[in-house]
């Protein structure tokens, strides 16, 4: 996980309409940026439907929400439109981005052992530097623990 008070990489990806977004697109605003394991899976799907539930309180305090994760830009969008989510959803099937934040890691899972993206949120400010970081985040209270951090 990366550490609070620097920059946080600058990174572009396609979210799930297929369009380049950059970091720096998001220049005077708040990202809450959040990386997530796998679409349309349990937990993954309560955290992003909280994030999509209070938007319009994020939106108001000047943030955006960014939702990263290594599925195609395909399955983005047919989970985007199964849950009507409004936010950004970004594909790092390269992992790229992924390693950059320093979110893939080793993972235990029932006495198995695999390589996986650690469900992660970073809080950054509007000129760029990463203000909060929180790892192993618990998907169904990451979005209300990012309001309360706003």
């Amino acid at each position: 996980m990366l550490e609070t008070g620097i920059k946080a990489p600058e990174f572009s990806l396609p979210d799930q309409n297929g369009e380049m977004r950059s970091l720096s697109d998001f220049r005077g605003k708040k990202v809450i940026l959040y990386f997530y394991p796998k679409d349309n899976t349990p937990g993954c799907t309560k955290q992003a439907c909280g994030f999509g539930e209070l938007l319009p309180q994020f939106t108001e305090k000047g943030a955006v929400v960014i939702g990263v994760s290594k599925d195609s830009v395909t399955s983005h969008k047919k989970f985007e439109e199964k849950y009507s989510l409004p936010f950004i959803l970004l594909s790092d099937t390269e992992k790229t981005v992924i390693q950059l934040y320093d979110v893939w890691k080793e993972k235990k899972n029932y006495g198995k052992v695999s390589m996986g993206v650690v469900r992660t949120t970073y809080l950054i400010d509007e000129e760029g530097i990463i203000v909060k970081a929180f790892g192993n985040v618990k998907a169904a209270e990451n979005p209300s623990q990012m309001m309360e951090q706003l």
